[in-house]
């Protein structure tokens, strides 16, 4: 049975607290972040095609090189950016494990340390051809543990602006590169410690002058923001929080930045400029994935693995707002463990655990307009979905895209199927659709 729990403050109240907006200097015309330009997952003027197939609207297919299944693309202009992990034919001795002696892992299925050198690369993908412009190693060296079976030492995906590329690769470090592929600088934030060694993958966020990463893990958590331009230490906080995954989400409340970070413990805010910490709130799960989506004067959290939880939390608050009439409401049935939330106008799209069945709500209410449909050709979503153009992209681990209407009621415009499987989110710019899989980049075009 659905379970939702609304705080009695009416909600429309909430954008008397000024106005809520997610960093963006690309506006809407490329996609610098793996959830868009304004990290819900939405492309306001995209178009891309409702159907493909492998003999259907392919603009290009490449094959790619590497374990970098996980990373998704992001866009600027003519160029297509994403992380790798490739193994060479060098043994090696590992890198140094966390030193903490607060450390809570333990070797997880899946999870034993390799014996191969490993090159961290990031690469540059012309958008009109698919071919490699150029690939860059930022990191070589011997990983200290393993990971998870169903992903790989590159699942983080890279920020742009256009001038610059930011890309995370967790124990192998920050580094900055230009668009062109020059190192600018790196920085070494320390060595993981995953939980079950199910490895790294949480990504970074980049807003105002601060890179800002967050290093939840089984020893010394810490988030740290980090000047975007020269590498230097703006401010690092301590963390009381064990292994997470999700993406930091910077936001503008009544005229200033803060930066929210979900976790198991508690969803924290901190101000941009100094570190303080503004407010924090219990209510996830264990072992959090998905990255907090923002608007309408809240922020929404979620997770789904030993539980179900998602938050529509008040921004502009202070202090500790769990159990408060600060959560605006709250699901605690069939809320993702992997895909992030997807916000799209009013309508907020989440899956249930890593299944294609998906629910939408009212945001700004909680109210369903639809439960727990499902998508029956799919089978398993690591994938975020995607919105453009009034519709809804969900891709699948066995290579089906579904594409449904976004409306109060669930309607499926279009099933896809290609020969991959795929664990990225999707990338909509203008009239293409990219589609990271497995073994391919592709490219989705409406045929001239």
């Amino acid at each position: 049975m659905r379970r939702i729990v609304v705080a009695g403050a009416s909600v429309c109240l909430l954008t008397a607290f000024g106005s809520v907006r997610a960093w963006s200097a690309a506006g809407d015309e490329y996609w610098p972040t793996w959830r868009g330009p304004h990290r819900t997952g939405v492309s306001a003027k995209g178009n891309p095609p409702m159907t493909w197939s492998e003999s259907e609207s392919i603009k290009w297919k490449v094959k790619l090189t590497g374990d970098g299944s996980n990373s998704s693309p992001v866009v600027w202009e003519n160029k297509i950016f994403f992380q790798t992990a490739v193994k060479t034919d060098v043994q090696g001795r590992p890198a140094a494990a966390a030193g903490s002696g607060n450390s809570r892992g333990r070797r997880g299925p899946g999870g034993s340390p390799p014996s191969n050198v490993y090159k961290f690369n990031l690469v540059c993908v012309d958008r009109d051809s698919g071919s490699v412009l150029w690939e860059k190693t930022v990191r070589e060296e011997l990983p200290h543990e393993g990971h998870h079976d169903d992903h790989g030492f590159a699942s983080f995906s890279p920020v742009t602006d256009g001038k610059l590329v930011w890309a995370h690769f967790g124990s192998r470090g920050l580094h900055c590169l230009d668009v062109d592929g020059n190192l600018k600088w790196s920085k070494d934030l320390g060595t993981l410690n995953t939980v079950m060694s199910f490895g790294e993958g949480g990504s970074l966020a980049v807003a105002g002058q601060a890179a800002i990463v967050v290093m939840d893990h089984e020893g010394d958590s810490a988030i740290y923001a980090i000047h975007k331009t020269t590498g230097e230490l703006i401010w690092k906080k301590d963390r009381d929080e064990r292994t997470s995954w999700a993406t930091p989400l910077p936001l503008e409340v009544n005229g200033k930045m803060q930066v929210v970070t979900s976790a198991t413990s508690l969803i924290r805010t901190y101000d941009l400029e100094t570190g303080e910490l503004l407010w924090q709130c219990a209510g996830q799960t264990r072992n959090v994935i998905p990255s907090p989506v923002a608007g309408f004067g809240m922020v929404f959290c979620t997770s789904g693995y030993r539980g179900s939880s998602l938050q529509a939390i008040e921004l502009g608050r202070t202090g500790d707002l769990s159990e408060t009439d600060a959560v605006k409401w709250h699901v605690k049935e069939a809320t993702p463990y992997v895909p992030a939330p997807l916000l799209y106008g009013d309508k907020l799209y989440v899956c249930s655990g890593n299944q294609a069945i998906v629910s939408c709500y009212n945001a700004k209410t909680g109210e369903p307009y639809f439960f727990k449909e499902k998508l029956p050709e799919i089978s398993g979503i690591y994938a975020s979905g995607a919105g453009a153009a009034g519709r809804v992209y969900f891709a699948g681990r066995n290579g089906v895209t579904y594409v449904i209407k976004h409306s109060e009621n669930f309607e499926v415009l279009a099933v896809n199927t290609l020969d991959d499987k795929f664990e990225c989110s999707p990338a909509l710019v203008g009239d293409e659709l990219y589609l990271k899989g497995k073994e391919n980049l592709y490219c989705i075009a409406n045929e001239q």
